[in-house]
């Protein structure tokens, strides 16, 4: 039998961005914790130690300090961050790791040598409805809304970057607020990643009239999804995007182009065919030619280079001579450097509604 959330618990839990779409009238009983845990389970945890992840995003936006004792609920799933934690939906006994901020958990595998140990926590238990049902965070997805009424899909600029922190999410917010001055009807969405709302409030703060991404899809993360269900939450979110009015639809992919899910997305004909217009984010002149090989490869033609190398004149006069692109600085993208290219860009896939 499920145990009712004890008041002092109930009273006292932080509900972390991962969770936003959860009700918190929802979050009544406490269940036993998983031996093998599924992607999306939600759990009750308590923070025993204080590592890398100092503070919890909390589902309003709010970055909350963490202490020591805080009671807090979580999701389990994966991470891959170069630059962070590797981790997976596991846990020893009751305890796991608190892999971001925005409340994913698991247990870290590995990290990179400049990032202290995660952020320890113990399980209280997982979480549930009045009924004892175990709560997942794909029973909280998006709807779509109707078929019938379905409105025209807005056409779509795909950016993907040459690793972690090559200004994906700046070169995103970049071409958001050129076309928002332009008067254009622009959305964000952040197709692929782990839990942390930085990134969608940033697009936002940019002009996006709707701002979207994985977790309103049902997934805490997306390393290790198959590319069938990535693709279904593209189109969730691609037709939510449609029926808040969207024109114009700015998608960031985590990660590099060599990640797992990210070079599935950029291999697959059907995801391909939705997209108008692609953008690349570039550490430097080298990485944008080696970016610009493999898109070439999957017949992709990005409109332009941005990102930490087009900070300097000259490494965008490296990225022009090394791959025949120009490389746009983000301060030129926000003068709307390129609305005239993207919107005179022609979509080159062959139909413009995904099958099934």
């Amino acid at each position: 039998m499920p145990n009712a959330m004890p008041p002092e618990i109930s009273r006292t839990l932080r509900i972390p961005y991962a969770l936003r779409r959860v009700p918190e009238a929802s979050m009544k009983t406490l269940l036993p914790v998983p031996e093998e845990p599924r992607v999306g389970d939600l759990a009750v945890a308590r923070v025993e130690k204080i590592g890398k992840n100092t503070n919890l995003e909390l589902a309003g936006g709010r970055r909350a300090s963490l202490h020591e004792g805080d009671v807090i609920a979580v999701v389990f799933g994966n991470r891959y961050a170069t630059l962070q934690f590797e981790g997976y939906a596991r846990v020893t006994g009751d305890r796991c790791d608190l892999l971001s901020m925005g409340g994913l958990c698991g247990l870290v595998a590995s990290r990179h040598d400049g990032v202290a140990e995660p952020s320890k926590l113990r399980l209280l238990g997982a979480l549930g409805d009045a009924a004892g049902n175990q709560l997942r965070l794909r029973d909280f997805a998006i709807s779509a809304g109707p078929r019938d009424a379905a409105p025209p899909l807005p056409r779509i600029a795909v950016v993907v970057g040459t690793s972690m922190d090559a200004g994906k999410t700046h070169t995103a917010r970049s071409v958001i607020a050129g076309m928002r001055r332009a008067g254009i009807a622009v959305g964000a969405l952040k197709l692929t990643g782990s839990a942390a709302g930085r990134d969608t409030y940033t697009m936002l703060d940019a002009g996006a009239h709707v701002a979207l991404d994985f977790i309103d899809g049902g997934w805490p993360s997306t390393y290790l999804c198959a590319l069938e269900d990535l693709l279904g939450a593209f189109q969730r979110l691609v037709a939510y995007a449609a029926a808040q009015g969207t024109e114009w639809l700015i998608v960031e992919i985590a990660d590099g182009i060599v990640q797992g899910e990210t070079a599935a997305l950029l291999a697959s004909a059907r995801f391909r065919s939705m997209v108008d217009a692609w953008l690349v984010a570039a550490g430097d002149a080298l990485g944008a030619a080696g970016a610009m090989a493999l898109l070439r490869s999957h017949r992709i033609a990005p409109l332009a280079v941005s990102g930490v190398v087009s900070r300097s004149d000259l490494a965008r006069r490296e990225v022009l001579a090394a791959t025949g692109v120009q490389c746009i600085s983000a301060s030129a993208l926000e003068d709307g450097a390129l609305n005239a290219q993207l919107t005179g860009a022609r979509h080159s896939g062959s139909f413009r509604v995904f099958a099934g």
